[in-house]
């Protein structure tokens, strides 16, 4: 990780972390989805990185229950650190530290997961009347630049909400909230060649999840956005939809009536980790990208036989053959009955118990119901 960006004019960010991961299940029963490991590092922890990166100075983590876990990888951790110096193990003492004093963070809990709007208007006291950034923990992205970064400098050029964008195909849509946008002139898209950077759009209408044949284009919302603080008096009059859940994108929606937002379609590799199969190339592009992985990690991966054999499904074992019935058990013969025993004469009183007084009946004290 590189050194902290020079001071940013964005200097808070919001970071959603109250869902419930279930698609995830059921790792995600105990754990929260945040802190599955890609390689060695919980994904919130690549997002945190990024806005460090970025110039970012506080972020605001807004939890639910079940997610402390999030709030111990962020603290000290005296016993592993004492553990980590006496073990004369360094490095990891160094790594250790590094994450505890990554950025000032804040905490504060969303009781209800009522959609990613009211998340970020839970913050909303934390934020203050200033311009701020929200980061998605699921979007993953490997950037020359930091998205983040990429996405202030829009900002400082704009003075107006920014929201990535990324092209996805038509038929994915009811995944994404989408944006319609004006077409950008040549010099625009000339300076967004020069800079090796991404080209930005002038929103006119933004969907939350449409069919694809509603929706305005093939720009998808990802999960980076900076927003002015005028965007929580919206939030604050923003009915719930489907769920009971305040939408971000209807809130947006009705912003855009107010002031310009700008869709910024950035540079770098986005990684859905709240999907599996987007989690999986994560974690298989990263570790290959690893000094001290990719090499041995690439040649694992080459010798693997990846075959028709080898992905076939696994048929499952045949039933054994059932065993054939038993014979019926012979029918028992009757046992001869006993002798009547003699009767027993009545024992002879105890004279007394230890201690001189004689055992006597207790009557119960139980009392019958009602």
């Amino acid at each position: 990780m590189s050194t902290r960006a020079s001071r940013s004019p964005i200097r808070k960010a919001v970071f959603p972390a109250a869902g419930l991961g279930t698609r995830f299940l059921p790792a995600t029963k105990a754990l929260p989805k945040e802190m599955l490991p890609l390689v060695d590092k919980p994904v919130i922890q690549y997002v945190i990185e990024e806005a460090v990166e970025s110039g970012i100075e506080s972020i605001i983590i807004v939890t639910g229950r079940g997610k402390t876990a999030i709030e111990d990888h962020f603290d000290i951790s005296f016993e592993l650190e004492s553990l980590l110096e006496r073990r004369g193990k360094t490095d990891l003492l160094r790594e250790v530290r590094t994450i505890s004093d990554l950025i000032n963070v804040s905490y504060i809990r969303q009781k209800e997961p009522l959609g990613l709007g009211h998340a970020i208007l839970v913050a909303k006291d934390l934020v203050g009347h200033e311009p701020f950034a929200v980061f998605l923990g699921d979007d993953i992205i490997h950037a020359r630049v930091p998205v983040m970064k990429q996405m202030i400098d829009v900002h400082a050029r704009t003075g107006s909400s920014v929201i990535g964008v990324e092209r996805v195909a038509r038929e994915r849509s009811r995944d994404y909230g989408m944006v319609a946008v004006e077409t950008p002139d040549a010099a625009a898209r000339s300076a967004a060649a020069a800079s090796g950077l991404g080209l930005t759009y002038r929103i006119t209408d933004l969907v939350e999840k449409p069919p694809p044949e509603e929706a305005p284009s093939d720009l998808a919302i990802i999960g980076r956005y900076i927003l002015m603080p005028e965007i929580f008096p919206h939030l604050e009059k923003t009915a719930a939809g489907r769920g009971g859940e305040i939408q971000l994108t209807d809130g947006l929606r009705s912003l855009l009536k107010d002031q310009p937002i700008t869709a910024y379609a950035f540079e770098g590799t986005r990684y859905d980790t709240g999907d599996k199969l987007g989690f999986l190339k994560a974690t298989v592009e990263f570790a290959l990208r690893r000094p001290d992985l990719g090499s041995a990690f690439r040649a694992y991966i080459e010798r693997l036989s990846l075959g028709d054999a080898a992905v076939r499904p696994v048929e499952p074992p045949a039933a054994a053959p059932r065993a054939a019935a038993p014979p019926p058990a012979a029918p028992r013969t009757a046992r001869p009955a006993r002798p009547a025993a003699a009767a027993r004469p009545a024992p002879a009183a105890r004279s007394a118990r230890a201690g001189g007084t004689s055992r006597r009946a207790v009557p119960s004290r139980r009392r019958r119901a009602g």
